[in-house]
């Protein structure tokens, strides 16, 4: 007689195996380095650094953090997420506290920081120097030359759709470099221009969970493609050119934390020139 014990067992060790896999990838610290090659990218800001952190949800950002970053950072970026309900404020006072040294931040809200006090959320994050940018420009200066940074408030009514509209650049600004930070990349669906070089998003987790057959959680085919990591997207301002967007894992999850196939990142971003061999 042939038991099932055997398989019963081996069935249960790879259940296991693949559950502590999941809380591994959901709690790691990983660190992503990335170069983006941008077309229009001043020389002086070749070797520009960007730490980008999104989806912080109720995470604690590992104290070795600032030590690991290596040459340093130029600026510090917040794609949203930073808090969720019910998630402890003491713990984003902390994150933030640790942040605060590396390099100037700014950051926007996400779909999560409104469902959380966010009267006492914006007042942390203000109260630590952090420049909370809410549909609004902010110039920027390296190695003496200024570009433009733009941060685009998730909606507080929480539609999809119901962005403000993208503040203009001052009369004068035509050309100059710019980065636009969001925290839901469906944003560039609801625009029927993107005037950047660089879009940084967060908010798809990479999809958190990616089942083999299934993949992505998400109900919304935009996520389906765009995903996680480096893509193109047509700029369709008269300039024929193409933004760069990245989008991150992000560090934190939402509902269970779990990841399969999707890990949790921090982003060490390095702005290149791209070089035209003649």
């Amino acid at each position: 007689m042939v038991t099932a014990w055997p398989y019963v067992a081996a069935a249960g060790a790879g259940i296991v195996a693949v559950a502590s896999s999941m809380v591994v990838s959901a709690f790691g610290r990983r660190i992503v380095e990335t170069d983006i090659v941008l077309d229009n990218l001043p020389a002086a800001l070749d070797g520009f650094r960007i730490l980008l952190v999104t989806d912080i949800h109720r995470r604690r950002l590992p104290k070795s953090l600032p030590s690991r970053l290596g040459k340093g950072v130029n600026l510090v970026l917040l794609g949203g997420d930073m808090t969720e309900k019910n998630a402890p404020l003491h713990r984003l006072e902390s994150n933030l506290e640790l942040l605060a040294p590396v390099a100037p931040i700014f950051a926007v809200h996400g779909n999560h920081d409104y469902k959380a006090e966010i009267a006492k959320v914006d007042s942390i994050i203000r109260g630590r120097g952090i420049r909370l940018l809410v549909d609004e420009n902010v110039q920027l200066d390296s190695n003496g030359e200024k570009f433009w940074l733009t941060g685009v408030d998730y909606p507080r009514s929480g539609g999809k759709i119901d962005y403000a509209p993208l503040p203009e650049l001052p009369s004068g600004s035509e050309g100059a470099f710019r980065i636009i930070l969001v925290h839901d990349p469906m944003w560039l669906m609801t625009r029927s221009t993107v005037p950047a070089d660089l879009v940084l998003a967060g908010h798809t987790h990479g999809g958190q969970v990616l089942v083999p057959l299934i993949g992505r959680r998400h109900v919304e085919t935009f996520y389906h493609t765009y995903s996680a990591g480096m893509y193109d997207w047509a700029r369709r301002d008269g300039s024929g050119g193409l933004a760069k967007v990245f989008i991150s894992r992000g560090f934190g999850t939402a509902h269970l934390p779990l990841r399969f196939r999707s890990p949790a990142e921090i982003n060490v971003l390095t702005l290149r020139r791209r070089v035209v061999l003649s």
